[in-house]
């Protein structure tokens, strides 16, 4: 085990001039532990061993940390444990009981929450030269042996972000406590919206595997740093036309406790994804295109404006005078609602076809081919 030092927030996880250097060295030091290959297609050329790192963002995991390293199979060359100030002494921890060389400590001066730290490990992951990034939770819910399964996809080319999905299958969530299963729900449909992957579900799961140069593009926006950063990273990978996809995948339960608060987030939730709503529309549908849909929008919102005013005046109007309303001041009220929801389920329709589906990684090696 190694720790690579202090971590300020902006900074590149406190990570020296000679950590490049460094991480080389250990990664020849680490390929023994390479039995399973993962090879990435890049174009034309040759294929090659893709290098795999797992980061394990570490608050409040002291009794399960252990136990999910030792889980950690030989696909892994590099481990990333960042200790976000835990307050349990994480970092101290695996210090002195792990003698995996794969494992590396990055230390957060003070709490900045679990994006923060994921984001640290991305860093950390990149300048080592790692190919694909895995990130993993640090209390246990998460089998780490599923992790050759995360980073299939990305090896093949076909996917830049794949995200772990606990309701694929039927039986998977009767073990699963009844407020998250409404929790994930609601949310589910909130990050769709505000997201535009409306393939996906499950939107909290942390279990997640993302190609590096696609992460580094993550890196130069400014993603949520605490409890939203799942649901966040979602809307600049779409932001970026990233192709993301669920792969199922059990959750187990135990004894840990979650330190994320219902009351706490609920309306700052609803907040930013309603601002990543607005933010998606306009830049999709107006800035970088004007389609049909971009019509269908502004059409559909005037038409159900005009209809609701319309509809409130006469309403008014006749509770005043205490006479019932035409059929005439109806249809006028009720018809532009009818074709404005017409047409903006017809957008919708239309966002919902337009999810990425060209991967980005294939993208930036062909802009990188171009510029050399």
């Amino acid at each position: 085990m190694r720790e690579l030092g202090q971590a300020n927030f902006g900074a590149n996880t406190g990570l020296g001039s000679r950590r490049g250097r460094r991480g080389r060295r250990n990664w020849a030091s680490a390929s023994r532990f390479d039995t399973t290959e993962f090879r990435t297609e890049i174009s034309d050329q040759e294929p090659r061993v893709a290098r795999i790192a797992v980061v394990i963002p570490c608050y409040r995991v002291s009794q399960h940390i252990l136990d999910v390293l030792r889980q950690i199979g030989p696909e892994a060359s590099l481990i990333y444990c960042v200790d976000d100030a835990c307050p349990d002494g994480t970092a101290d921890l695996i210090g002195r009981e792990v003698r995996d060389r794969r494992v590396m400590v990055v230390r957060h001066q003070k709490n900045m929450g679990v994006g923060a730290a994921t984001l640290s490990g991305y860093r950390a992951a990149i300048k080592d030269g790692a190919d694909v990034i895995v990130k993993i939770d640090g209390d246990g819910q998460m089998d780490p042996r599923l992790l050759s399964q995360f980073v299939r996809p990305i090896c093949d080319g076909w996917a830049d972000y794949v995200k772990g999905n606990r309701f694929a299958n039927l039986e998977d969530p009767k073990n699963m406590p009844g407020i998250r299963l409404f929790g994930n729900a609601a949310l589910s449909f909130l990050t769709k919206l505000s997201s535009g992957y409306w393939n996906i579900f499950d939107p909290t799961n942390g279990y997640t595997a993302i190609q590096a140069d696609v992460a580094r593009k993550v890196l130069e926006r400014s993603v949520a740093k605490r409890y939203f950063f799942e649901s966040d990273i979602l809307f600049h990978l779409n932001m970026l036309r990233a192709v993301v996809t669920d792969l199922p995948m059990k959750a187990r339960y135990g004894d840990e406790k979650s330190n994320l608060k219902i009351r706490g987030v609920l309306l700052p939730f609803a907040y930013r994804h309603l601002r990543n709503v607005v933010r998606r529309i306009v830049v999709q549908y107006f800035l970088r295109d004007f389609s049909l849909a971009s019509l269908e929008l502004v059409f559909g919102m005037v038409a159900v404006t005009f209809g609701i005013a319309f509809g409130i005046d006469g309403w008014v109007k006749s509770a005043e005078t205490l006479e019932p309303a035409t059929a005439g001041t109806v249809m006028v009220a009720a018809l532009p609602i009818i074709v404005g929801v017409q047409l903006l389920l017809s957008a919708v329709n239309y966002d919902i076809q337009n999810i990425p589906r060209m991967p980005l990684q294939l993208l930036l090696r062909e802009s990188d081919r171009e510029r050399s």
